[in-house]
């Protein structure tokens, strides 16, 4: 039988739980401000660290932005079919089209784009960079007086920012135009009413909870895997200890960042 816990026990395992998570984001932040002094640096964008640079964002956007964005056309005309019949039986075919813009644009299409970042680039960047500082790449980097951070994570988490950014913008693009194709076919006599309703909707506030709502989606999928295999302990470490608390600490920002949106959005 498991000895009983006195309660001064627990409540000093509790602590230091809370004292733990409380570091591992603070590590995250300082990472993701170093990152940032790094990307906004000249220097950052010269010679081989341009070369770098620029091989990681055309490998982490140009082989998936094909087949995302077919995937979330197909999607998005079941979805969108969906909507339109549902809306017709309710009588209510003025308000599919603003139903298809709001749910599928406004909420998904970011969230899917990230989801899909995620799986296909930043995590796997993630379990790279962390064989590479096993390996002892990273020192080696650092005696030949070149910056790791600079050299081998800053252009992969730009690959990841720019991909979402990518993903998103024009899957939302592709949508539009089949929303419009579903609701008034291959004719310009909507175009009218549809820049209205999408205008409508596309307010000014609006726009920019979307604009912050998908960078911010980007950054937290491109820099929590790898700060997390980063900046955990070796010593602490298990095989998967800290890709999983990246998995876990950039679900819970999604869903933050999600939540404040719609909070921004609705209410």
């Amino acid at each position: 039988m498991a000895p009983i816990r006195s309660p001064d026990s627990a409540a000093a395992d509790l602590g230091r739980g809370a004292l733990k998570w409380l570091a591992g984001w603070w590590r995250v932040i300082h990472f993701g401000a170093e990152l940032l002094v790094l990307a906004l640096s000249p220097a950052s964008y010269r010679g081989e660290n341009r070369a770098a640079m620029a091989r990681h964002v055309y490998l982490g956007t140009a082989p998936i932005l094909p087949w995302f964005t077919a995937l979330s056309a197909l999607i998005s005309l079941v979805v969108i079919r969906i909507v339109i019949v549902t809306a017709l039986s309710y009588g209510l075919t003025r308000y599919a089209l603003e139903m298809v813009v709001r749910v599928l644009v406004l909420e998904l299409i970011p969230l899917a784009a990230a989801m899909f970042v995620a799986i296909r680039i930043t995590l796997p960047d993630a379990v790279e960079i962390a064989a590479l500082r096993a390996r002892g790449d990273f020192d080696a980097l650092k005696r030949q007086g070149v910056d790791p951070l600079l050299r081998e994570v800053l252009p992969r988490v730009a690959a990841g920012v720019f991909s979402v950014l990518m993903l998103a913008a024009v899957s939302c693009v592709v949508t539009l135009l089949l929303a419009y194709v579903s609701v008034y076919g291959f004719t310009t006599g909507g175009f009218a009413g549809y820049t209205h309703t999408v205008g409508r909707i596309f307010g000014p506030g609006v726009t920019l909870i979307f604009a912050l709502k998908t960078f911010f989606f980007a950054v937290a999928v491109a820099v929590m895997p790898i700060a997390s295999v980063l900046y955990e302990p070796p010593r602490a470490r298990t095989r998967t200890s800290a890709e999983l608390q990246g998995l876990v600490r950039m679900f819970l920002l999604l869903l933050l960042i999600e939540a404040a949106s719609l909070v921004g959005n609705y209410y």
